[in-house]
């Protein structure tokens, strides 16, 4: 159930993340959802893409740093109390949220979220044993 994401190390100075992007975009890759988390000197940009293999090899190719870690994505609706819930799940199953962030789906009324968690195995097992729609990474292309 896992979903594979590319970190990438972005400099903080201007043109870098249009450089990067605009690497993807030659490369005939879609961006299907982002996160940048900056410090004094350098981002994170994480992403999920169309083909997250061919992205990584570009941006190697283009001398970009980039890692591949797995993740979990789930489709939650927009109601309050949603993702407190779905955090709520995480925490009595002993998962720490590294980090999480969210983008909107095709469908009405719902949102994805991303989790980096210390088990992603343990993660969708517990959250699907409580009703929540953990998807897979075919429903993000």
């Amino acid at each position: 159930m896992a979903i594979k994401q590319i970190s990438v190390f972005v400099e903080n100075k201007p043109g870098r993340l249009a450089d990067i992007t605009g690497f993807l975009a030659d490369g005939g890759i879609s961006i299907r959802a982002f996160s940048i988390a900056d410090t004094t000197d350098f981002g994170i940009l994480r992403l999920i893409v169309s083909d997250t293999d061919k992205a990584a090899k570009v941006l190697k190719e283009h001398g970009v740093a980039v890692s591949i870690t797995e993740v979990v994505g789930i489709s939650i609706p927009d109601v309050t109390g949603a993702f407190a819930k779905v955090v709520k799940l995480l925490s009595d199953a002993g998962e720490n949220v590294e980090y999480a962030y969210a983008f909107l789906t095709p469908e009405e009324g719902h949102a994805y979220v991303i989790f980096r968690v210390d088990n992603n195995e343990k993660a969708c097992e517990h959250l699907k044993e409580n009703g929540v729609d953990v998807i897979e990474e075919n429903s993000l292309l």
